[in-house]
């Protein structure tokens, strides 16, 4: 376990449970950016103020009410024959043509239509909407200007939503959880509507959604089909076929209750004789009718495991600080841990919009896996993380088939991918390369916190065939004499154009460290160091510089006097911050160069991932005040909505990699990392106004 002593600055212990329930998300209206989520990691239910989906058109827009899991994948049939090695592009890199997996324009004939088809397939899916349907007196529809008297609480330390409002003078409460283990809701509704047969549920599904968002589907009932099948008296199976996908949706209820089909994958659930509805739905690939836990067995289960999660993970109070932002500071982190849980530690690395709802066709992007789940490592809940490694080994041997078909040794872990690791077309995605370091972070931080040869033994061959590519990857410059890292390559800066760029600083960190870590792991196992790693380690280029400050990379050296680069990720500030370091980082071009990119950078052209970056730099420079601000900077990707998610723009409102990325700064400013002075909290300021307690965190490499 990560540091269960860690010391808690001012010693005495944290109420884990205060800090955590000031934080309860509250409604008391309909937001459309207010919605709030129940989910365990491989499965996620997203509500509004109701507690169920019912107007899911009003949040379209704002953060949608999604139901979605790991395993919940479609394609549309490919009925022209689509071939990925039809949009293979070579590039002049490394001395030859190297082919890349490219996106061209729709108006490129086939080429755009195979391009739009891998983008857009497979897809993840929207399960199901289950919400109420609510009749007023004279038994027309109620709109969500009907409902008043609405309280809505996110209770963290139990992970239940409690839903209160009001239909003409009638109360509806309302309890919504997720099984802890199960891609499965409970809901119980207590209401005088219940028995009047003014409050019913609806069950609707939709086809796969081929947008970047996944709002469509709704509209096409011929591509699909739903079949109810009754399987006792209070459960029925609902059968779900969209082309080759198949799963299933089991709905189990308590008492008197009939569930009929409405239309073509519209049904609906109607209660009798009592004012207490309680049901369940159990999504499931498996179209096999399984056995659906009730309300009473599911609550207990959610409260002990939420108090378990609480209670064992690290904890950061702020309470008793008098900076006026620490309060602001302190929700993100609560808000923050329960976000990631119940999105970001499933089996399969998250899309950045997680389980909510879809962007980029709900893939993951491997290169941000760091910033989703990293953190759980310091956080003192290894599990988390290490639930999704295994994963890396299922698409290992499509890693292995890209670096062969590029010319290259070992595994090159794409980028955009889906749940089974195939890479999509883009014009930047494939050219990435600081994904490929990521997998030896997270086993380092796994063998870190277990030190055994069971984790050595667990993780070796990936790192050692990632650590092949990375060393193969590099080539070297007979004139420079040296390792570069380019051409055809795309920084983690995204600004530069593959055919021209090399050596970025903080892939070149990233190299070094990589390289030498993958060799620690051999001298672990008792093997030698391999001579081809330790040649790219000592001969791989310095970080580039130029006029006292690093640059962007090597090939930009208007790196700090062309508009466009000086946006997007400042990646160049994570060679020291992100990373420890490397032999040749020169300190005072580290300090000029942060305090160039502090005052020269378009922070509204950044991500939310961008602060926790710029903070960990500062912490690590002893500039704790600036750590501080840049946490808090108010610009509009660093905003932190009601429910704690990270809003980024019109088409991205939540943005998970901005809520890990806040956990591992919070962490490493809390702790520390590597040796550091031993200062406590070496991250805050140390002017009077902050108090900082924290539990069982780890240092940062």
């Amino acid at each position: 376990m990560l540091m269960l002593l860690a010391t808690a600055s001012f010693g005495q212990k944290i109420d884990r449970k205060a800090l955590v329930s000031r934080h309860n998300v509250v409604n008391t209206r309909f937001d459309s950016l207010g919605s709030v989520s129940v989910g365990n990691g491989e499965f996620a239910y997203t509500v509004d103020a109701t507690g169920l989906q019912t107007f899911p058109d009003y949040y379209q827009r704002g953060v949608p009410l999604g139901t979605q899991s790991q395993w919940g994948w479609h394609s549309v049939p490919n009925t022209n024959n689509y071939r990925i090695e039809e949009v293979y592009k070579e590039y002049e890199a490394q001395g030859r043509k190297v082919p890349y997996t490219y996106a061209f324009n729709a108006n490129t004939g086939r080429k755009g239509e195979v391009t739009n088809y891998f983008r857009e397939n497979a897809h993840r899916l929207d399960l199901g909407r289950i919400g109420f349907v609510l009749k007023k007196a004279d038994g027309s529809l109620a709109g969500r200007q009907d409902l008043k008297q609405i309280r809505q609480t996110l209770d963290l330390w139990t992970g239940e939503i409690r839903s209160h409002f009001e239909l003409e003078g009638q109360p509806v409460d309302v309890v919504t959880i997720c099984h802890p283990s199960l891609d499965q809701i409970n809901v119980q509704v207590k209401s005088p509507l219940v028995q009047k047969n003014r409050l019913t549920v609806s069950l609707r599904f939709p086809y796969g959604a081929t947008d970047w968002e996944g709002e469509g589907g709704w509209d096409i009932p011929g591509n699909h089909t739903t079949t109810l099948r009754p399987t006792s008296s209070r459960s029925v199976v609902l059968d779900r076929k969209l082309d080759t996908t198949r799963y299933s949706a089991a709905v189990a209820w308590t008492g008197e209750a009939r569930m009929q089909e409405k239309a073509p994958h519209q049904f609906e659930l109607t209660p009798a004789n009592s004012n207490v509805l309680e049901f369940a739905v159990l999504f499931s690939e498996q179209t096999n009718a399984k056995a659906v836990a009730a309300f009473a067995v599911v609550q207990p289960l959610n409260k002990s495991h939420y108090e378990r999660f609480w209670q064992t993970g690290g904890a950061v109070d702020l309470s008793g600080s008098t900076d006026p932002r620490a309060s602001e500071l302190e929700r993100r982190i609560v808000l923050s841990q329960y976000l990631t849980k119940i999105n970001c530690s499933g089996t399969i690395p998250p899309q950045e919009t997680g389980l909510v709802y879809n962007s980029w066709y709900g893939k993951p992007h491997l290169e941000m896996h760091w910033w989703h789940a990293a953190h759980f490592m310091l956080w003192n809940r290894p599990a988390l993380l290490e639930r999704s490694l295994p994963w890396y080994r299922t698409i290992s041997d499509k890693g292995r088939e890209l670096a062969h078909r590029q010319g290259f040794a070992g595994i090159r872990w794409p980028k955009m991918v889906d749940d089974v690791g195939n890479e999509s077309p883009s014009p930047i995605a494939p050219f990435l390369i600081w994904q490929q370091p990521h997998f030896l972070y997270f086993a380092e931080l796994a063998y870190r916190n277990h030190k055994d040869k069971k984790t050595l033994d667990t993780y070796k061959d990936l790192v050692f065939a990632t650590a092949d590519f990375m060393a193969s990857y590099a080539y070297f410059d007979k004139v420079k004499g040296k390792y570069i890292l380019g051409k055809g390559l795309i920084p983690a800066q995204e600004r530069f154009k593959a055919e021209d760029t090399f050596n970025p600083p903080f892939e070149l960190a990233y190299w070094y460290w990589g390289l030498s870590v993958a060799q620690q792991w051999r001298e672990r196992l008792g093997m030698g160091r391999k001579p081809e790693w330790d040649q790219v380690i000592k001969e791989l280029s310095p970080l580039p510089a130029q006029d006292g400050v690093y640059l962007a990379a090597e090939s930009a050296t208007d790196s700090y006097t062309n508009p466009p680069y000086m946006t997007d990720h400042p990646t160049v500030l994570g060679a020291y911050g992100y990373l420890p370091g490397t032999p040749d980082l020169d300190m005072p071009t580290m300090q000029r160069t942060f305090d160039k990119v502090m005052k020269v950078w378009s922070w509204e052209n950044t991500w939310g991932w961008d602060y926790p970056l710029v903070a960990m730099t500062a912490a690590r420079l002893g500039k704790p005040e600036q750590a501080v601000d840049v946490l808090l900077m108010n610009v509009t990707k660093n905003t932190f909505l009601h429910n704690g998610h990270n809003y980024q723009r019109d088409n991205l409102r939540i943005y998970l990699p901005g809520n890990g990325g806040l956990l591992m700064a919070i962490a490493m400013m809390c702790e520390g990392w590597d040796g550091d002075k031993g200062t406590p909290a070496p991250g805050f300021p140390k002017n009077g106004k902050w108090k900082v307690r924290w539990e069982n965190l780890a240092k940062m490499p």
